[in-house]
């Protein structure tokens, strides 16, 4: 039964504390949505700047804990608080490893003492649970910053009567990020040389990989989304980790994100300039002809398809395909409006294409969370062309709010956008295969025919309004997990 799982839930960032990505977003909503349905869960995460300046109702709850690093024992204290769901949190505090600006690096790179830093939560977030006194049934693990945990409970704590035998299950959200540090610092994470660094262990190419640590190590794994889980046991998309995947893949699944539909919903959205819903669909036309002026865009554009993207400007969200084909695509008399920020080649070539097209490219550099309600809200299409895409949330979101998106097939892209058919009216979506200039132009084309027959088009926004990521449904998949 759910209401007999404990389940200790740990994360490097989490919503509303700390957060640089989707993971933290995952890690504020998940937990939540398992204590709804009866899982008693726990959250752990370091006491970062972020959380001790976000008045957050904190109290003290282990004054002192002794914690392991290499040679060395650190103190630590632990406060708690809960989440608006009633979820308890943990926060580690060590003052010099957490308060700090950011939460892994800042413009110059990485933090040089990462690895110090996330072997010391590691290792204090298993002490928390022995100072409590309180044993969960399995321990949840997210990317390389916790990887370390699952191989802790097979070597160091395997003896302690509190923490032996704990299974834990390991979810990967970017396998990108895989946590490498030289060979030279094992000693720090208190892993045995010879017990652990070999080929089937944590070595990974003569160092050392945290990521690598939760995937041997862990009872279950688990990835954001059905597709990517096969994707990863490939060399194309494996980035070196594709042989240990395709070993352990009897215990490799992908479960979808979910959505947080509390803040994204355009029935009750505070952003945007009208609220609609599939009955009252008004407020979409009047969405589309606010962001058209908000972005001054040519009016005309309001009987015209108008495409939108808000993401990272980066070549592994198909900004090579979106400048590379601007001009083909303008030339299909559409507009175009794009919020990001990223890497500065994609950003000149955007900043240039809105210089050189204007009335009908428009261009945003930052990060600007209303902007980005008011652009879902405001297109006909949003446009997702990944190389690759773990889970990605914008075309759950997209659906919410009666814009279609069009996605390349990949990872959670291909789990969730169905390409709509005129002639059955099934589909949700439209999705191209190749990561090409063409097959993505092709893509848009198509769109751009079904938006001109208004009465598929109304078909296929209402189809797309009725699809449900909640969280109630990923967290169901975990429960059977645990």
């Amino acid at each position: 039964m759910a209401g007999e799982v404990k389940t200790f839930f740990l994360s490097s960032e989490v919503v509303p504390f700390a957060k640089t990505g989707g993971l933290a977003d995952v890690a504020g909503a998940l937990p939540g949505a398992l204590r709804a349905l009866g899982v008693d869960v726990r959250v752990a995460l370091p006491l970062y700047r972020s959380a001790r300046s976000g008045n957050f109702p904190l109290e003290r709850v282990i004054e002192r804990i002794e914690v392991p690093l290499g040679k060395w024992i650190l103190p630590s204290s632990v406060w708690a608080t809960e989440t608006k769901e009633g979820v308890k949190v943990y926060l580690v505090e060590r003052e010099d490893m957490f308060d700090r600006p950011n939460l892994y690096g800042n413009p110059m790179g990485d933090y040089y003492d990462n690895l110090e830093r996330f072997s010391f939560f590691c290792h204090a977030a298993l002490r928390t649970l022995e100072a409590l006194g309180w044993r969960p049934d399995v321990i949840h693990c997210n990317d390389w910053q916790t990887g370390l945990v699952p191989a802790l409970i097979s070597g160091p704590y395997r003896h302690s009567p509190l923490l032996s035998g704990i299974p834990s299950v390991f979810t990967i959200h970017n396998l990108g990020y895989q946590g490498i540090f030289p060979a030279e610092k094992l000693p720090l994470t208190g892993l045995d040389y010879g017990e652990f660094f070999h080929p089937e262990g944590v070595e990974f190419w003569g160092n050392l990989s945290l990521l690598k640590a939760g995937i041997v190590y862990s009872k279950a794994i688990t990835t954001v989304s059905p597709t990517y889980a096969k994707e990863i046991q490939t060399p194309e998309f494996g980035l070196g980790m594709e042989g240990i995947l395709h070993h352990r893949r009897e215990v490799l699944r992908g479960i979808l994100n979910g959505v947080d539909y509390t803040l994204w919903n355009p029935a009750t959205d505070p952003h945007l300039a009208e609220n609609y819903y599939p009955g009252k669909m008004g407020g979409k036309k009047r969405c589309k002809e606010a962001l058209i002026q908000e972005m001054g865009l040519e009016g005309r554009l309001l009987q015209r398809p108008l495409l939108g993207m808000t993401t990272r400007l980066a070549a592994q969200k198909g900004l090579d395909l979106g400048t590379e084909a601007m001009e083909e695509i303008l030339a299909l008399d559409v507009g175009m409006v794009i919020l990001g920020t990223g890497e500065d080649c994609y950003q000149k070539a955007l900043q240039r294409a809105a210089l050189e097209n204007p009335g009908k490219v428009a261009v945003r550099i930052g990060f600007d969370e209303p902007l980005a309600h008011r652009i879902m809200a405001g297109v006909d299409i949003f446009l997702i062309p990944s190389r690759y895409e773990p889970c990605g949330l914008t075309q759950m979101y997209a659906f919410k709010y009666g814009t279609v998106p069009l996605v390349r097939a990949t990872g959670g892209l291909e789990d969730t956008v169905r390409p709509f058919d005129p002639t059955t009216g099934q589909g949700n979506g439209f999705k191209f295969g190749p990561h090409t200039r063409e097959a993505f132009l092709q893509c848009i084309k198509e769109a751009v025919r079904v938006y001109e027959k208004p009465d598929l088009w109304r078909l296929l926004v209402l189809n797309g309004m009725k699809e449900d990521f909640s969280w109630e449904r990923s967290a169901k998949e975990y429960i059977d997990l645990y």
